[in-house]
């Protein structure tokens, strides 16, 4: 018995190794984009245009970057006291970002040609189509898709401040922090860690696709050199995020680092994020041999309660002491696992992922669907975070897959690479993808369970991406 509980806390322990691990390459990466010295003009500093005021602050520094690190953590912030400087800095930084807000170059768009309105409400519909005739997604896209008719209706005013019912929606939760954390507890509710605390190596899956998030800050640099886009570093964070096909960290790190924004990559995040089931079968097909397609895995270990209980715990506290911009997300997630986990509170739990969840989910959807409007899609930086967003959300996908064909060359008993393209953030759609398209070549071939554990290692690693990009650039 002794034993069985080393192994136990063994693996435990391996799980979050894991997750910490996947934390310090993602934030020693997005250290090395930040080339951001006026001279000379070379790399990413010569296509990221906005960076000349930075003044060396994000210059490449192993010294720097290593006291930079060391002072996002919450360690140092609970044994520090600000100085005077930097309580001024703060002050600044959150002028600055108010003044970014009232300077929405997306708001200030002029109202767009009644026929621009027409294919937008064309879009409406046909998303409504893709949710009712195809399946996809129906709980996300039928009020993203109603939304979106509603908003474009001339006449209506339905998006209009500061009664419009749609903008009312909008304003309350959608545009700040608000419904994006009751979605994370209502995901933690509704989420079963024992997948990945069964099989600890799966999260090597989920961190593996959160490449894709910082991959797609190549095409951000890409653009702005050739295509005659103006987005910068801020920007580009914000926009990468989308690769981990999670609507409310989306929200969330727009709503810190590129507030302007926060329209048109909600839209784009949800959108993808709905899609999952028509964009990741062509990438896994394309990736992978029949021979692969037809891996069986075994059945996963049965995980004690324990186990599920601590794993929240440990998470938080874990994320307190080395990522605190983190925290709001894997708080909410942790918190709403928790209460799921310990059994103490059924009414809680349940109303999380039923009641509470579905409630916040119609209205998150409608007001993403209220940002459908000409002004905001029909624009060259609007187009811009579209095509961004499908790119990294693509990336994200072979980087699970091609991380499972990897690590298959060490592994006696090999994995299944489908189950790599569930490390996105989409949860559980992502898992139900995988195991659909292993169904097609074997009806016997179940791999939900054994997907869950990249798919919800991928929820983790996509908030500690976010939480990166905002001890890197929003502090």
């Amino acid at each position: 018995m002794p034993d069985t509980k080393k192994i136990k806390n063994t693996k435990i322990a391996f799980i979050m190794l894991s997750i910490m691990a996947v934390a310090a390459v993602l934030s020693f990466t997005t250290r090395t984009f930040a080339q951001d010295k006026p001279a000379p003009v070379s790399g990413m500093e010569r296509v990221i245009k906005g960076t000349e005021n930075w003044n060396g602050k994000y210059d490449i520094s192993i010294s720097k970057f290593l006291k930079n690190i060391g002072k996002s953590t919450g360690i140092y912030k609970m044994i520090h006291q600000p100085t005077a400087e930097e309580l001024a800095l703060e002050k600044a930084q959150a002028e600055a970002q108010l003044v970014a807000e009232e300077n929405n170059p997306f708001d200030e768009a002029p109202k767009a040609p009644g026929w621009q309105s027409l294919i937008m409400i064309a879009i409406g519909f046909l998303i409504i189509y893709l949710a009712v005739g195809k399946g996809f997604e129906p709980l996300l896209l039928i009020p993203i898709g109603f939304g979106t008719v509603l908003v474009n209706i001339p006449g209506a005013a339905m998006g209009d401040a500061p009664h419009g019912m749609l903008h009312i929606i909008y304003s309350a939760g959608v545009g700040n922090e608000f419904f994006p954390m009751l979605i994370f507890m209502g995901i933690g509710a509704m989420t079963d860690f024992g997948p990945l605390i069964a099989n600890p190596k799966t999260a090597l899956l989920g961190g593996a696709a959160q490449f894709g998030v910082f991959f797609t800050l190549f095409g951000v640099a890409f653009m702005n050199a050739f295509l005659g886009t103006d987005y910068t570093m801020l920007q580009a964070s914000a926009i990468s995020i989308i690769g981990g096909a999670d609507g409310p960290t989306s929200i969330y790190v727009s709503g810190k680092l590129a507030p302007e924004m926060m329209a048109v990559i909600a839209v784009a995040a949800y959108s993808y994020m709905a899609l999952v089931p028509m964009i990741q079968p062509p990438i896994m097909k394309l990736l992978t041999t029949k021979k692969e397609r037809l891996i069986k895995m075994d059945q996963l270990r049965p995980v004690s309660k324990t186990e599920k209980v601590l794993f929240p715990i440990l998470l938080l506290v874990i994320s307190i002491l080395l990522l605190p911009p983190a925290c709001p997300l894997i708080g909410m997630l942790a918190f709403g696992n928790f209460v799921k986990e310990s059994h103490a509170a059924e009414r809680l739990s349940k109303t999380m992922e039923n009641e509470l969840m579905n409630i916040v989910s119609i209205l998150l959807s409608l007001g993403v669907g209220s940002q459908m409007t000409p002004e905001k899609i029909i624009k060259k930086e609007s187009l811009g975070i579209i095509v961004l967003g499908l790119f990294a959300f693509a990336v994200a996908t072979i980087g699970g897959l091609v991380m499972a064909k990897i690590m298959n060359l060490f592994l006696k008993k090999k994995i299944n690479p489908l189950i790599g393209s569930a490390g996105v953030s989409a949860v559980p759609m992502a898992a139900r993808v995988a195991n659909k398209v292993g169904l097609e070549y074997d009806p016997s071939n179940f791999l939900l369970m054994n997907a869950m554990g990249p798919n919800v290692a991928g929820v983790i690693g996509t908030a500690i991406a976010a939480g990166v990009f905002i001890a890197t650039y929003g502090a």
